[in-house]
């Protein structure tokens, strides 16, 4: 049996606990080495002042817009190209995988250029003080310029992976982590470049990620060319590729907005204060990436089985799923809870103020994030089954629907308190809905289910 070959029997045959092991496990190892960027930026940067924690802080929403819009293309394509498999339409997977490539390439490149336009306003909107601000103007400046590459990583991390080839994308994703964790505190301190030197080491790794993924499409060990003229902008594609995609960019538009509502309530109470929750959110983040990381491996096999009508294997996938990502988010959640004070330590020369708020942000955040896998399972199933509408509600309630209101009351009720409380109470709301609207699918597969058992016999 051949590689391509292989990666499809992977998708329709092999038994779910390796099939999702083979297909989550180097995803979600891709995801949390790719979180590292993030951390490991926090953390070098962390050593040179709380100013400078807080520019990193105050422009990781732009990180976030960046890579809606990889997923856009790149989810959105996904999706539609495990279901495609699952009919075996392998040709039309093919046009599908090019036209997203191309695709977020160009929308990438006009985003950023209009970014980089506006970017001291936008900026001041996202929360900078004015001694925060022209360290966030160097950062940001440097890493939007390069931040191409990483939109294009995205875009590939996604499409290969439902193509059945999640170890390139953990080693893609390995190199480029393990590159900037190397160049970090080089640039930084041995070169004494301050926070340009951290923009720099992450824009030389994702350069590096790139580079291999377009070794990897030149080698021909992709199912797909990603040839220019294997583009096809039909109205068929283009709406299966957005009706998942854009749900998925408003989700990280609420993301990033979630975090500028957060820097922004929290600037009232100083850089400090800002610092903190900057630091909470990536610890967070990098929970949550790894569980996304996961469900990455997930989605081709629900949307796979899905389409191919193997319902009594789609409903395996989703039971292991919920198990696996459920028992992953207790115990990051109970870790964030017993030990906070020396986690939010490792962010600062020594900030009272910073670790004070970090760690009581810390305890509530983790004994919500144990519902993460609930909620996310399901958003992503959604999503992976090509159901668009239920898909984008359960996308935009955490970081939407139930977050906004609470970030921009709570404050005002309950002060500082209101800033810190604010994401687990969200939480709590989500889940409460999620179970509402899984329900009804859930009959439904178990309906087919059901069926197929009776066919059977």
């Amino acid at each position: 049996m051949n590689e391509k070959n292989k990666k499809i029997e992977l998708l329709g045959n092999v038994p779910i606990p390796k099939a999702l092991l083979t297909l989550g496990l180097p995803a979600m190892i891709g995801m949390m080495i790719n979180a590292l960027y993030n951390l490991v930026d926090a953390y070098f940067v962390g050593g040179l002042g709380t100013s400078q924690m807080g520019a990193i802080s105050v422009t990781f929403p732009l990180g976030q817009l960046v890579v809606g819009l990889g997923l856009l293309f790149g989810n959105g394509a996904a999706s539609y190209i495990s279901r495609l498999l699952g009919r075996h339409e392998q040709e039309k997977a093919g046009q599908v995988a090019s036209t997203a490539v191309y695709s977020s390439i160009i929308v990438g490149t006009i985003a950023i250029i209009g970014i980089m336009i506006f970017l001291y306003p936008i900026l001041k909107l996202l929360g900078a003080t004015e001694s925060i601000m022209p360290y966030a103007i160097t950062y940001a400046s440097i890493n939007l310029i390069f931040s191409i590459f990483n939109v294009f990583n995205v875009t590939m991390n996604n499409i290969v992976t439902s193509e059945g080839a999640a170890k390139t994308t953990m080693i893609t994703m390995l190199a480029g982590a393990l590159l900037n964790m190397i160049l970090d505190p080089i640039f930084i301190y041995t070169l004494n470049m301050g926070v340009a030197g951290a923009a720099i080491a992450t824009a030389l790794s994702q350069i590096f990620s790139s580079l291999i993924y377009v070794f990897y499409i030149l080698s021909q060990k992709s199912i797909f060319n990603f040839r220019i003229k294997a583009c096809c902008f039909s109205r068929e594609i283009m709406s299966e590729i957005l009706k998942i995609g854009v749900p998925t960019l408003i989700f990280q538009l609420l993301t990033s907005l979630a975090i500028t509502l957060t820097n922004m309530a929290s600037s009232n109470y100083g850089d400090s204060v800002i610092a903190g929750m900057g630091a909470v959110t990536r610890i967070i983040s990098l929970g949550s990436l790894i569980v996304f990381g996961f469900l990455k491996g997930f989605q081709p096999l629900a949307g796979y089985n899905y389409a191919a009508k193997n319902y009594a294997r789609l409903h395996e996938v989703i039971k292991t799923a919920l198990l696996w990502t459920t028992l992953f988010c207790v115990c990051l959640g109970l870790t964030l809870i017993l030990f906070p004070t020396p986690i939010i330590s490792q962010f600062t020369k020594g900030d009272a103020v910073l670790i004070d708020i970090g760690q009581k942000a810390l305890r509530a955040n983790g004994l919500s994030f144990m519902l993460f896998g609930f909620y996310t399972v399901y958003s992503s199933l959604f999503l992976s089954l090509g159901k668009a509408k239920e898909g984008l509600l359960l996308g935009i309630c955490r970081q939407g629907i139930c977050f906004i209101p609470m970030i921009l009351t709570l404050p005002m009720v309950w002060g500082i308190n209101g800033i810190l409380y604010a994401q687990p109470i969200a939480d709590a709301i989500t889940t409460i809905i999620t179970a509402f609207v899984s329900i009804r699918l859930y009959k439904t597969l178990s309906f087919k289910v059901v069926s197929d058992c009776e066919e059977s016999a």
